[in-house]
């Protein structure tokens, strides 16, 4: 399955990296350690802590914008949060200087097998979970990419008998051009980022499929079989290219592959069906994190991992931070940090794991979000919502009528009062934006963050 990659020469090439931020310093300092001369561009101020990496690192380094140096360069890597039709792109493919991605640069010096995932929602649960199922396999194993981590500050620790998990988003995969995973797992392709995507759901949806652009029949693609738009754009792709598919599906059995059968999860690969363990076995709860295990647990076992171990595997993953994260109980209430949902599909599968009734925090920097598709959900599930961010005056006009009591705060410590306030003993105040973070905070991280110190707080 894994053929052993060369490296592309960047020796004595002069490289400009865009932006500054954690994927660009770390493609910045991969370069350097290759001989590449190397500058780095961000029309904003680098913090203090990167900008003495890079000089360091003998980086050059211009801030608080592009000047015309950055044209001055063999290759450009963008960093994942610059936009494909930001002008400084523009004029590098203008002057057909060739414009990469900091996942392709990473690429191209990995020596170890790669299984990325991919997905609207549940990447970073996907790829965390294959990350502990290598590891109780004996598996020396590298999880990197959108997770938090850049995939170019690992490249040079892995070796060719490693395995690197990558979770890897549409961003990412806008500027690959030889990227080839070793396993891909396409999870859904919900309405996201459209505002990157000029407003078009087809080409957010053709960034994410070319997770399998470069891939071949020795390559396998783990895809969920339910999920229409996946099915479509897998069919097409492994027409193209011959690479093997294997689907999981909660709805019906699969060739090979995983499936559910009378609660039972079911690998099939050799022609034959083995039960590897029975659905309530499963540590994570929820519809969409069954996907998610199952999804996992097909691309462990093409990469030969025992069933007895995707069996432990299973049953003791605890999740990850920030995605429907129990932060506290206080006087009967239950705190939920959800802040990884950044979009309206993510928010639906939230809502779709409790039977109690949910004060519900949403809003931030608005994605071009349709709530359509979550509003019966909020009319069942929530009591409350508490609208922050940007797009308060959205939230309260689009889900306020669905629920009983609506109201707008001006930051993350008022809206956790007014949900308090808000909610009964039995009931969850849940926060799961549906939006991104970047109007208050850094990050989800950043923004989950600060929900919980306010949270344990109130315990004090």
């Amino acid at each position: 399955m894994f053929e052993e990659r060369a490296a592309y020469e960047v020796n004595g090439k002069r490289v400009t990296v865009i932006g500054a931020r954690r994927s660009g310093v770390a493609a910045a300092l991969l370069l350097r350690s290759k001989g590449a001369d190397v500058l780095v561009s961000d029309r904003s101020q680098v913090d203090a802590e990167s900008l003495e990496a890079l000089v360091s690192a003998g980086i050059a380094t211009e801030t608080g914008g592009h000047t015309a140096r950055v044209l001055d360069a063999d290759l450009v890597v963008v960093s994942p949060g610059v936009p494909s039709d930001a002008d400084v792109v523009a004029g590098a493919r203008e002057h057909k200087i060739p414009v990469v991605s900091e996942l392709e640069l990473a690429f191209w010096f990995c020596p170890a097998p790669i299984v990325a995932v991919t997905g609207s929602n549940g990447k970073t649960t996907t790829t965390t979970l294959l990350g502990h199922i290598f590891r109780n396999a004996g598996r020396r194993t590298h999880v990197a990419g959108n997770i938090g981590v850049a995939f170019s500050s690992v490249v040079s620790d892995a070796k060719q008998d490693d395995i690197v998990v990558l979770e890897v988003s549409s961003f990412q995969l806008d500027n690959i051009r030889k990227f080839r995973p070793d396993v891909s797992v396409l999870l859904n392709i919900t309405p996201d980022h459209l505002d990157r995507y000029g407003g078009r759901f087809e080409s957010y949806a053709e960034s994410k499929f070319r997770i399998l652009e470069n891939q071949g029949r020795e390559d396998f693609a783990v895809f969920n079989d339910d999920d229409a738009v996946v099915r479509s754009g897998i069919e097409a792709s492994s027409a193209r290219s011959g690479v093997t598919i294997a689907p999981v599906s909660l709805e019906h059995p699969v060739e090979r592959g995983g499936f559910v059968r009378d609660k039972d999860i079911i690998i099939s690969f050799t022609g034959e069906e083995e039960r590897l363990m029975q659905v309530k076995e499963v540590s994570l709860r929820g519809r969409h994190n069954l996907y998610n295990s199952l999804a996992a647990a097909v691309a462990a076992r093409v990469v030969e991992v025992r069933s007895d171990v995707l069996r432990g595997s299973l049953q003791t993953f605890q999740g990850v931070p920030h995605r429907l994260e129990l932060v506290a109980e206080i006087d009967g209430v239950r705190f939920v940090n959800d802040s990884k949902a950044t979009n309206v599909n993510s928010l639906w599968y939230a809502l779709e794991s409790f039977s109690e009734k949910v004060i519900l925090i949403a809003g931030g920097r608005d994605k071009g979000n349709d709530y359509g598709p979550v509003k019966e959900l909020v009319r069942q599930k929530v009591r409350g919502v508490v609208a922050i961010g940007e797009s308060a005056e959205k939230v309260v006009s689009e889900l306020g009528p669905c629920a009983e009591e609506t109201v707008s705060s001006s930051s993350m410590e008022d809206a956790v009062a007014l949900a308090r306030t808000l909610a009964s003993p039995g009931d969850v105040v849940l926060l799961s934006p549906a939006c991104a973070s970047f109007d208050m905070f850094d990050d989800f991280v950043d923004r989950g963050d600060t929900f919980r110190r306010i949270v344990q707080n109130l315990q004090s």
